[in-house]
C-alpha cells in the first residue's frame, strides 16, 4: 500500500476534566487543512494546523509539535484491544495515515504531503487529557507499554493537506533514531 493520508483532523475547544479547562484533543475529520510553522509554544500560534485548538501550550504545540500523525493501523490495533471502533482523530491526531510506519520513522525524516513538507521531530508523550478522552483503565500505562505513540512533525514548507494525499518520505537521516526508539528512551518503556 502506498503511504497515504486517510483523514485530516482539527479540534475545537471543549471543556475537559473537573475544572473544565479547554482542550482541543477531540479532533474531527475535515476536507483539508492548512499547515504552517506556529512559532514558539509560548506566544506562538499553538498548532501548526490553522483553526486547530491547543489548550495546553506547556506540553503541546509550537514548531517542534506543530502537527501530530497517527497510523490508522495503530488505531485498528487499539480498537481490537479495547473492543470498540476508534474513529480517525480520536487520539488527537491531525493526520491519520495508512501504509506508513509512523513510529518506525527516523527523526529528521521529511514527508512531502499535499503541498507541504513536514519533518518528523519525535514521539507524543501520553497525558491525563488523553486518558480521560479514552476512558480506558490504566490508559497511559498501557499506551506507553505498547511503545507506539505516533509522531510529532514540524512544518518545513507550509501548504495544504487533504485526505487521499500521498506521503512521500524524503531526506531520511542515515544514523538517526526512530520515533519508537525515542519514545522508549524518554519514557523508559519497552515495547510489548
Amino acid at each position: 500500500m502506498r503511504p497515504t493520508i486517510v483523514s485530516v483532523n482539527v479540534g475545537a475547544p471543549e471543556p475537559d476534566g473537573p475544572k473544565g479547562i479547554p482542550t482541543g484533543i477531540a479532533k474531527q475529520p475535515v476536507e483539508a487543512i492548512s499547515v504552517r510553522a506556529p512559532g514558539p509554544k509560548h506566544g506562538g500560534l499553538g498548532s501548526g494546523v490553522a483553526g486547530d485548538f491547543i489548550g495546553d501550550n506547556k506540553h503541546h504545540g509550537g514548531d517542534q509539535q506543530a502537527v501530530y500523525a497517527v497510523a490508522r493501523e495503530e488505531l485498528d490495533w487499539w480498537a481490537t484491544e479495547v473492543g470498540r471502533e476508534l474513529p480517525d482523530g480520536l487520539f488527537g491526531e491531525n493526520l491519520t495515515t495508512a501504509g506508513i510506519d509512523v513510529d518506525g520513522s527516523v527523526v529528521g525524516s521529511r514527508w512531502r504531503v499535499g503541498t507541504a513538507v513536514l519533518e518528523v521531530t519525535g514521539p507524543r508523550i501520553p497525558c491525563i487529557t488523553f486518558a480521560r478522552r479514552m476512558g480506558e483503565e490504566q490508559w497511559v500505562k498501557r499506551f506507553t507499554a505498547h511503545g507506539r505513540s505516533g509522531a510529532y512533525l514540524a512544518v518545513v514548507e507550509p501548504g495544504q493537506i487533504r485526505a487521499g494525499d500521498p506521503i512521500e518520505v524524503t531526506d531520511v537521516p542515515a544514523d538517526g533514531v526512530t520515533v519508537a526508539q525515542m519514545f522508549a528512551e524518554e519514557t523508559g518503556a519497552t515495547r510489548d
